[in-house]
């Protein structure tokens, strides 16, 4: 240590032990957590789309109460392991009057990957707050509003009757998520 003034060796020996440190220190931090990451690689992603709109774009009149009100053509990925059902909700929470409940199905199969246009996926029936079941379009009565196409993969089946809310669907779904994902589109009437 002869190119250090005398006395001030030791913090060479500190600054070392320091940066030696830091790099044991990201080492066992990557080692340590290697395997959850590798986990969560292996696990499938939930995912919704569409083929009529992109991830928050303009939902087509088509599917609205300004066209043919018929539902848009859904399909889903990444169902993980140990699906027992799907659910799907659509609602509209920019409804002047508080969240509007557009869409509710519930015990959807797990093997189901596409929703064509214009159907109800095979499940059960909720209802929705025109209090009756199946798809109702996007009707905003004042501007632009956002409509979530939300898609829920559970453990279990829900043991709910046809025309169950939507409330009691999400309450009997507590504790049995295995995973989540929503589609976002918009709507404005001319």
């Amino acid at each position: 240590m002869r190119f250090l003034p005398q006395g001030r060796w030791w913090l060479a020996g500190i600054g070392i032990i320091v940066v030696g440190g830091g790099i044991l220190g990201l080492w066992l931090s990557a080692v340590l957590t290697s395997q959850p990451y590798e986990k969560e690689s292996r696990m499938s992603e939930l995912v919704l789309s569409s083929s009529a709109f992109a991830q928050g774009g303009t939902i087509p009149p088509r599917y609205t109460c300004d066209g043919e009100d018929v539902s848009p053509p859904l399909s889903i990925a990444g169902v993980p392991e140990g699906t027992r059902s799907l659910v799907l909700i659509m609602d509209d929470p920019d409804a002047p009057m508080g969240t509007w409940d557009h869409w509710v199905v519930f015990n959807i199969p797990p093997t189901v990957r596409e929703i064509p246009e214009g159907t109800e996926p095979e499940g059960t029936p909720g209802r929705n707050s025109w209090g009756r079941t199946g798809y109702g379009g996007p009707c905003p009565p004042d501007r632009e509003h956002r409509y979530f196409f939300r898609l829920y993969a559970l453990d279990t089946t829900l043991n709910l009757p046809e025309e169950a809310s939507k409330e009691e669907v999400l309450q009997a779904m507590e504790g049995h998520i295995l995973a989540q994902t929503e589609l976002m589109g918009r709507y404005n009437r001319m």
